[in-house]
């Protein structure tokens, strides 16, 4: 027997799948599509202010069950314990927060527990901006090499340097008053910018100063309802205030972003 045995036949037989024709494709009709769910429509107004007032109710509602009133009462008298030093431990606590990345909302909120609004206003303020500073001059001075290796590959902070080459003070101001990259990612992105220190520093001061703001007062609001049983409607007018004030600033800013004017 031969090579030439083993070998298929250069034409094989055609198959009846091979000689029969293609079904015609299938013609889908309009009801065969599934529907294309329209884009979720923003926000108004009137309905973030109905959902800050129920978190400030579902707030009021789970301090009372946990008994908080009770617990604000026997904090009280060691934070006055601490006499002149509290406000400097507080500062520092919340530089070292800031530094170490730590989400700042909750020693925020625990500023106008322990000093009320004025002076939780107040402490905040320097708290949270020299922890900034202080970030900010890590990032640009001691450890710039690995901390822009770690945000090299991210896209927030490519799209931040590329904002602040154009305009740096406008873009620091924008971005602390409107939340559009997360709070410890600016503190450090920031340093690698070309934003010089006194025009970050100061403007992160003024545009923070809102939210503080906002924060503070609102949670000593919501203390006073507990430790007093009224609403204190002063401190609500201006936490009301600020927080409109605020949604309105950053769907003004997310739209001019989002659609720019022709060039």
């Amino acid at each position: 027997m031969g090579t030439a045995d083993f070998l298929p036949p250069l034409h094989a037989p055609a198959r009846a799948e091979d000689v029969l024709p293609s079904p015609p494709p299938t013609a889908y009709t309009k009801d065969m599509l599934s529907p294309i769910p329209p884009p979720p429509s923003p926000q108004k107004p009137w309905q973030k202010l109905a959902l800050l007032g129920l978190a400030l109710v579902g707030l009021w509602l789970t301090a009372r069950l946990l008994g908080l009133e009770q617990q604000l009462g026997q904090l009280q008298p060691w934070i006055e314990s601490l006499g002149a030093w509290a406000p400097a431990a507080f500062i520092a606590l919340y530089v070292v927060a800031t530094v170490l990345a730590i989400p700042g909302a909750a020693i925020t909120v625990a500023a106008s527990l322990l000093f009320g609004s004025l002076w939780g206003v107040v402490y905040v303020s320097i708290g949270s901006t020299l922890g900034a500073a202080l970030c900010f001059l890590i990032a640009r001075y001691v450890a710039r090499a690995s901390i822009a290796k770690g945000l090299e590959n991210n896209p927030a902070f490519q799209r931040l340097d590329r904002m602040s080459a154009q305009q740096g003070a406008l873009i620091v101001a924008i971005t602390r008053l409107v939340p559009l990259f997360p709070f410890n990612l600016l503190n450090y992105g920031f340093g690698l910018t070309r934003v010089p220190f006194v025009t970050y520093i100061g403007w992160s001061w003024l545009c923070m100063l809102p939210g503080t703001i906002l924060y503070v007062v609102g949670a000593d609001a919501v203390s006073q309802m507990l430790t007093q049983s009224q609403i204190p409607w002063p401190l609500v007018t201006i936490a009301i205030v600020m927080f409109l004030g605020l949604a309105w600033l950053t769907h003004r800013v997310r739209t001019t972003l989002n659609n720019p004017p022709p060039p």
